[in-house]
């Protein structure tokens, strides 16, 4: 038993620098820069690590992390969400000192916008994922990079692409075609842009799927993977990773187990394991995570502060799983997860060695 409250958050270093090692080594043989997605883990220490392994920045979701980070001394950082007008003084705030904070955008009048604006900023490509970012077959595009190549009293750092639809793959073979498609647009469209006269002077992709299957990133300069320095359930499931990579567990302890019931209940619920469903298109039976070591136990499913753990007949718990006993939730979204917690209770050798903040906020 770990001698912590629960739920608690747990770290396993040891794993964790063994997947940054490995990321670290995969981007240097690839001939790309690492510039990690810190919303994973929020977390100082964490980033620092990261440094440590050869990262060339950071990549932060929300302008919180990109404050906090940065009154620690990250000094270059992308924000990797679409940019309107209004979040523009805040940047101003944070982009001084010292700090470059790059932003990124897939609109016109917005780019018309930070005209003398003097901030970097990355042009949104859509290379397949349908979320956010200019098509790059289409004018629209071209009129937005032609904007941002003006360089009217701002800096054009080049074009920006997320893969998010490797994670709806099925096995690593399916993430090496969404990474290799990724690479092609992003190549074509940063060709097109400098026969017309553009200077595209970087191509940025990302995502953890498509990272860790890619076979050759050609033409690109840097990548922003984020979840690879934890992995979760979701990246087991869809060949991403062995289930001996996945560097956190939520802990949680048994508060209810009634006589004859196929279930228990614990004190980890939605706020800390998400609502996240995991990879759904693999048509798998719904569950809210994984009980670590208990494959025959299906977590399914959560309200606000309790987690329903479910067994296929009473039998198979029955004298097991008593209240006070405690059990590790591998999650679905390790991002997700760890967006609910102060803090991780960092394990080395079986033992608690520390704890780390981690920055959440608004």
């Amino acid at each position: 038993m770990i001698e912590v409250e629960t739920p608690a958050l747990l770290l396993y270093r040891d794993v964790m620098e063994r997947n940054l090692e490995h990321m670290a080594d995969r981007a240097k043989k690839l001939g790309v820069a690492l510039r990690p997605h810190i919303k994973t883990h929020k977390c100082l220490e964490l980033g620092r690590r990261q440094q440590a392994y050869g990262a060339k920045g950071i990549t932060v979701a929300t302008l919180f992390e990109a404050q906090a980070f940065a009154r620690d001394g990250f000094g270059d950082l992308t924000w990797a969400f679409p940019l309107d007008p209004t979040h523009v003084p805040h940047v101003h705030r944070i982009a001084q000192d010292g700090v470059t904070l790059r932003v990124i955008l897939d609109d016109l009048d917005t780019a018309q916008a930070l005209a003398g604006s003097g901030l970097h900023v990355w042009l949104k490509v859509d290379c397949g994922y349908h979320r956010a970012g200019v098509d790059p077959s289409s004018r629209y595009a071209l009129a937005v990079a032609r904007e941002l190549g003006a360089e009217r009293g701002l800096s054009f750092d080049g074009i920006l692409s997320h893969s998010g639809h490797a994670y709806r793959t099925r096995h690593r073979d399916e993430a090496a075609q969404i990474a290799e498609q990724e690479r092609q647009v992003m190549t074509w469209f940063a060709d097109l842009l400098r026969k017309d006269g553009l200077p595209v002077r970087g191509v940025s992709v990302g995502s953890t799927p498509a990272m860790t299957a890619v076979k050759s990133l050609t033409g690109v300069t840097e990548a922003r993977p984020g979840n690879y320095i934890f992995y979760d359930r979701t990246m087991v499931l869809i060949g991403c990773c062995e289930p001996q990579d996945v560097a956190v567990s939520v802990l949680a302890t048994v508060v209810s187990h009634q006589p004859g019931a196929a279930h228990f209940v614990v004190d980890a619920g939605a706020l800390s394991l998400s609502k996240d469903v995991g990879p759904a298109h693999l048509g798998l039976e719904t569950a809210f995570g994984e009980v670590k070591g208990h494959p025959e136990l299906t977590v399914a499913s959560v309200s606000q502060e309790h987690g329903l753990i479910r067994a296929a007949a009473p039998a198979a718990i029955e004298g097991k799983f008593k209240v006070g006993q405690q059990v590790e939730i591998i999650p679905n979204h390790s991002c997700l997860t760890e967006a609910h917690f102060d803090e991780y209770v960092v394990i080395e050798g079986g033992r608690v060695m520390d704890r780390w903040h981690i920055e959440r906020g608004r």
